[in-house]
């Protein structure tokens, strides 16, 4: 029993160390940051000397409430029409096809140079969509925005002189947000994008670590896609993947913050977990088929190698706080000393908050706004941790179903009320895991019961975060759930009485 005990302490220590190191690694980047310019001025971009061929390519699969939107945004780009192209990418089975191609063809009776290319098979979904549309693409420069984002008219104006660098093979631009205040969760997810581009991205371009292009709203060199042997879809995350091939090949990757693309927050529950779901499993597909080749790759410095590993394995840490959870009872019970190095973390969990409440920047709210945010971006952190660890076991193992799940957009504002009805099919069903949601949050609380008289009030907090965060995740899914279907029982009614 005594090893059991011993064991069980020694585990729970190593998922604590490890939690430290992802927190030392935000401090780290919150440091870098502030020790920056891009902390405090705008990086001046250089005039255009030249004008390259550009082609737009516009992937879109189902996307009816915003492919009018889109297509509004991308024919108002400011720039030689002689030297642009617009593809509209459509893998769509819904009556999106014939909105969209209808739009195209107005568009191109404008004189606009626009086509639309439709797929019935998906073979390889977004990415096979992007490799096809390379096969009639006509640009030097590769721009990429999804259904739901709205580049303003100058954006080309301001990424494309940043090419004259002959080794710069892409270029990522900065996520604004379209309905930020729409929700509760959509402002938590705002305030977590915010600091990954405001603050992570800044950090590994201005550093030459390893940077990802976030798979929209940037713009490719043709020849790096190519040389870095196309885009591949063995994984979900194939904007991850072709990064670090790319990276590895000498390409470098830039990224400019303060060029911003809004675009809309999934303002859904169970929408939020397919694509937390979809970037949590693709990742470590890439950890699985990348990061060997990462530490063969003896031309980079060893401490990009290293800060690799936790730029690829960052949804590691939700297995790892699920564990946490499910050890800390037991171990509270057969070998409480363990908890007397708890204090030890601290230091690393001020990593994460700091580096959000730093992300600051002209779209986003005041300090005292983020402050109030941060509890619930914490909690909806530790509510998503059960399906993002089935993600990432998922794809470390090359296990689960390999289909890409979608994330629907409405066309959303920051009105807190949707005004039209919306099509079944563009609303996520609820997923089984809620009620296994539920149960962790009950688990939690019963953990702090049983554990406060033999180890004090310091678990009560802990557990508090836990219990709240899996309560306010499938709670919220559940009452999104039930206005969905009691909306969609009116509409029935109204149409049998009509």
């Amino acid at each position: 029993m005594e090893i059991i005990s011993g064991l069980l302490g020694l585990l729970y220590l190593l998922i604590i160390f490890i939690l430290a190191m992802y927190g030392f690694h935000n401090l780290m980047n919150t440091i870098l940051y502030l020790g920056s310019r891009s902390a405090n001025r705008k990086r001046k971009i250089p005039p255009i000397t030249r004008y390259p061929k550009v082609t737009v390519q516009l992937p879109i699969f189902n996307e009816k409430y915003t492919v009018g939107r889109l297509l509004k945004a991308v024919t108002s780009l400011e720039y030689p029409a002689e030297h642009l192209q617009i593809q509209v990418l459509d893998d769509s089975t819904d009556d999106t096809i014939a909105l969209s191609r209808t739009l195209v063809e107005e568009y191109k009776s404008k004189g606009i140079n626009i086509e639309w290319l439709h797929r019935t098979n998906r073979q390889g979904y977004k990415a096979g969509a992007l490799g096809e549309g390379l096969r009639t693409a006509t640009g030097e420069l590769i721009a990429i925005f999804d259904a739901d984002f709205v580049p303003n008219p100058d954006w080309l104006l301001k990424t494309v002189s940043l090419f004259d660098n002959p080794r710069l093979g892409c270029l990522q631009t900065r996520w604004g947000h379209t309905n930020r205040k729409y929700n509760s969760l959509t402002q938590a997810e705002a305030l977590a994008i915010d600091g990954h581009f405001i603050v992570e991205q800044a950090v590994r371009s201005q550093n030459d670590f390893f940077l990802n292009f976030n798979g929209t709203a940037g713009l490719w060199r043709r020849s790096c896609i190519i040389d870095a042997g196309g885009w591949q879809w063995d994984t979900l995350t194939e904007d991850l993947d072709l990064s670090y091939r790319a990276q590895m090949r000498g390409w470098k990757i830039d990224y400019l913050p303060d060029v911003v693309v809004p675009a809309e927050l999934p303002s859904q529950v169970e929408a939020f977990k397919n694509q937390q779901f979809r970037w949590a499993k693709g990742s470590f597909q890439v950890v699985r088929k990348i990061m060997p080749r990462i530490f063969d790759h003896s031309e980079m410095p060893l401490h990009v190698r290293f800060l690799a590993v936790f730029h690829l394995t960052g949804y590691g840490v939700h297995p790892l706080m699920l564990a946490l959870l499910i050890l800390t009872l037991p171990v509270g019970l057969v070998c409480p000393i363990a908890f007397q190095l708890f204090p030890l973390s601290v230091l690393a969990g001020l990593g994460p908050p700091l580096l959000y409440l730093t992300a600051r920047a002209s779209h986003t709210p005041p300090l005292i706004e983020r402050i109030k945010l941060l509890p619930l971006l914490t909690i909806t952190g530790f509510g998503l941790c059960l399906s993002t660890s089935i993600a990432v076991i998922q794809g470390l193992f090359g296990t689960g179903n390999a289909v890409f799940v979608r994330t629907p957009k409405l066309n959303l504002n920051n009105a807190s009320t949707l005004k039209r009805s919306i099509d079944r099919n563009y609303v996520s069903p609820i997923g089984r895991l809620v009620w296994m949601e539920l149960l962790l949050g009950l688990y939690a609380l019963i953990t702090a019961i049983a554990l406060v008289p033999l180890l004090g009030w310091g678990i009560f907090p802990w557990m508090m975060i836990y219990m709240l965060g899996f309560f306010y995740i499938a709670g919220m899914n559940l009452m999104q759930n039930r206005t969905r279907y009691s909306r969609t029982q009116t509409r029935s009614r109204e149409i049998k009485v009509t």
